[in-house]
């Protein structure tokens, strides 16, 4: 059997209310582009019915196939794993929530035949979550663009299709701590984007709460920008330059008789230089965490099976 056109990769964590809804729109969404395709969604240790709807689905179609991991290793690398399985000349990326509209995988394919691109991503003009979450991630994007080097538009995530010259440069990066649409950026190569409005979740409890957002964020920080280390070196100076100001203004006032501060003063400078010291100890740390990680080796995800 000759290998898929078109490759799609979903992500799978705890959405059993979802899975016929999404099979059912991926399955014609496809259709429109190629009869010749492959849908892989990534169980990723599942502790609800996901799994067994993945594979009710599969037996109803066999080009949709299910990739198990052994355990929960996390969306980049439940994303990474299905990649690594894609075998489609185009391969496509969006989440398993239904907030990445399918219908918009015709609209991607022909942008990159016509246009001559190597990779198209989807744009958010708008999104329908909640106002907070909404405003940690547009906040977030809006420091991301402004402190990385590399050219990478505002409110992107991983909703995406490359063609296999493009995935293949993709999937070369090794590394644990990864934020895939900073890396998709990093390759380079010729991309263009679609624009859509994010609609909010269909059913269900969002995945990424904030504390997998927060952590999500600064693997992207840490992981593609030297920024956190040069917030030390440049408070670090100009530390340097205030004990010098307060040495010279010290000695003017004894010379002149001007009283200098007392002890309130005194116990207010070692806590601020005592809590500056701590917040970059933990700056150094959450480098050292990740050059640990790395180090290590082990492996980004493990496959238990593959229901292909």
């Amino acid at each position: 059997m000759s290998d898929p056109h078109i490759s799609l990769v979903i992500p799978i964590y705890n959405e059993e209310e979802l899975i016929e809804t999404l099979f059912v729109r991926c399955i014609n969404a496809l259709s429109k582009v190629s009869d010749n395709f492959e849908i892989i969604c990534v169980d990723d240790g599942s502790t609800d019915k996901s799994l067994n709807k993945l594979i009710e689905c599969h037996n109803k179609d066999i080009r949709f196939k299910v990739l198990i991991l052994a355990r929960n290793f996390g969306h980049q690398a439940a994303y990474t794993a299905g990649l690594e399985y894609a075998k489609g000349e185009y391969i496509a990326m969006m989440d398993g929530d239904m907030q990445d509209p399918p219908e918009l995988l015709k609209e991607m394919y022909e942008s990159l035949v016509s246009e001559s691109l190597d990779i198209v991503y989807g744009k958010r003009t708008e999104r329908k979550e909640k106002f907070p979450k909404r405003l940690f991630i547009n906040t977030f994007h809006l420091l991301f663009k402004k402190i990385i080097k590399i050219d990478m538009d505002v409110d992107v995530g991983n909703f995406s299709m490359f063609n296999r010259k493009a995935l293949n440069a993709f999937l070369s990066f090794k590394e644990r701590s990864r934020y895939l649409p900073g890396l998709r950026s990093f390759i380079g190569f010729s991309q263009g984007s679609i624009e859509y409005s994010r609609p909010d979740r269909m059913r269900g409890e969002a995945k990424m709460n904030f504390g997998k957002l927060f952590n999500l964020g600064l693997d992207a920080f840490f992981s593609l920008s030297n920024f956190p280390i040069r917030i030390c070196l440049f408070t670090g100076l100009a530390g340097v330059i205030l004990f010098f100001l307060a040495t010279v203004y010290t000695l003017v006032s004894k010379l002149s008789g001007i009283a200098p501060f007392g002890w309130s003063s005194t116990i207010l400078s070692i806590y601020l230089v005592a809590s500056i010291q701590l917040l970059f100890l933990g700056i150094i740390g959450e480098y050292i965490s990740r050059i640990y990680k790395e180090v290590q080796n082990r492996p980004l995800f493990i496959v238990k099976q593959f229901i292909d």
